[in-house]
C-alpha cells in the first residue's frame, strides 16, 4: 500500500524533515509526486501520520485494558504508561539518532516541534481510555475523585512532559521529585492509601 511505503521510511525521514522536501520523500518511500500528495499534502501531515503510526501499539494497549475490569484500576493504569514510555523511548532514539545510532542533526527547532506533535498526540488519544478506567475505579468504590476526565488529562500531560523531557528539561532527581508531588496529590485526591501510585516512580 502507497500510505504504508511512506510511514515506514527509514527513521531518518524522521529526523531529517526539515532537510527533505515532500518529492524527496516520494522518491525515498519509491512512489510518485501524485500519489504522495493524494495522502499527504504536506510534509506536517506526514510528521502527523509517523506520530500515529509510533504510538499504535500503546493504544490498542489502552483501549484493551479499559475492557478489562476484573484488573485493578491503578494496575491497568501503570500497564498503559510502560508501553507509552517504551514507545516513547524507541520514538526519542529515532528522532535523535535515526538508525545509525549517531545524531543525525542538529536542528534545536525541528525536534522541540515533533516533540510537541507527539505530545499532543499522546495526551489526546490516551485521555478517553484512561477516565474510563477512572471511572471505573471510582463506580467501583476503588478511586474517589469527582472529575476523571481532568484527572486523567492532569496525569498524562505531567508524565508526558517528563518522560519525553525536552519541553522542560530536568535532571533525573527533579523530574523524580515531581513525580512523586503528583504522586502525593493524586493519593491524597483520590483518597488512596500513602504507596498506592508508586508505580509512577518506576516510569
Amino acid at each position: 500500500m502507497k500510505l504504508q511505503s511512506v510511514i515506514r521510511l527509514n527513521p531518518d525521514i524522521l529526523v531529517g524533515l526539515g532537510q527533505h522536501g515532500v518529492l524527496a520523500i516520494a522518491q525515498k518511500a519509491g512512489i510518485g509526486k501524485g500519489s504522495i500528495y493524494y495522502y499527504f499534502p504536506s510534509k506536517d501531515a506526514i510528521l502527523d501520520a509517523l506520530v500515529e503510526r509510533n504510538y499504535e501499539k500503546p493504544l490498542e494497549t489502552a483501549k484493551e485494558l479499559a475492557k478489562k475490569t476484573d484488573i485493578p484500576p491503578f494496575t491497568r493504569m501503570a500497564m498503559v504508561f510502560q508501553a507509552c514510555r517504551k514507545s516513547s523511548a524507541e520514538f526519542r532514539k529515532q528522532i535523535n539518532n535515526g538508525t545509525s545510532g549517531k545524531p543525525v542533526r542538529d536542528n534545536t527547532h525541528e525536534e522541540a516541534y515533533i516533540h510537541q506533535k507527539y505530545l499532543k498526540h499522546l495526551i489526546t488519544q490516551l485521555k478517553p481510555a484512561l477516565t474510563e478506567i477512572i471511572q471505573q475505579g471510582i463506580d467501583n468504590g476503588e478511586i474517589y475523585f469527582d472529575y476523571p476526565a481532568a484527572l486523567a488529562e492532569i496525569v498524562l500531560i505531567v508524565l508526558a512532559v517528563k518522560m519525553d523531557n525536552t519541553l522542560l528539561p530536568g535532571t533525573p532527581g527533579e523530574i523524580e521529585e515531581t513525580i512523586r508531588g503528583l504522586i502525593s496529590l493524586l493519593e491524597k485526591g483520590t483518597q488512596n492509601v500513602p504507596g498506592a501510585l508508586n508505580f509512577l516512580t518506576l516510569l
